[in-house]
């Protein structure tokens, strides 16, 4: 019986420390970086510089008010910012996107003539195993290196919870 209630907390801490580092694998980029979300920033460049993978948050910063975050469905409605067929608006200011999927996703301003005037961003989101090039600047609370961490860690804590776990 001790035998087994050993067993059962080993794979309850495996679980919480396989949550944890599930966690803090995630990134949150905020747009724009120090900026924010504002027509002044080049969005694409600042896109382009970094790998989004699954899991990942992109953290809007703006003015309520005076800018939102509309996404649109298509490369086409993106190039001629079509913003009445919208998939989604925001506009608190502070919005948070979680990237849950690969593929393309496509971003505009919806205020009248700010994505015309270029205020608008694609980005690729790729899966959660792929290499990081994550800007330190788009990051928030350190993801970047617990993320790092986390992926050395929890194969390490896997491999020895396991041999625990049969040699018990």
């Amino acid at each position: 019986m001790r035998l087994m209630e050993g067993k059962s907390r080993i794979f309850f801490v495996l679980f919480l420390l396989a949550l944890i580092a599930k966690q803090a694998s995630a990134a949150q980029h905020v747009v724009g970086g120090s900026q924010g979300w504002d027509e002044s920033v080049d969005l694409n460049s600042w896109a382009s510089g970094r790998t989004f993978k699954v899991g990942d948050q992109l953290v809007f910063k703006y003015s309520s008010g005076l800018h939102s975050v509309v996404e649109l469905g298509s490369e086409t409605t993106y190039k001629n910012c079509d913003l009445g067929t919208a998939l989604d608006s925001k506009n608190t200011g502070n919005d948070v996107v979680k990237l849950n999927k690969v593929g393309t996703r496509y971003f505009a301003c919806g205020t009248l003539g700010h994505c015309d005037q270029g205020m608008k961003m694609k980005i690729t989101t790729v899966a959660g195993n792929a290499p990081s090039t994550t800007a330190s600047a788009s990051t928030t609370s350190g993801a970047s290196t617990l993320q790092s961490f986390a992926s050395c860690l929890l194969p390490a804590i896997v491999l020895s919870t396991s041999l625990l776990y049969y040699l018990l």
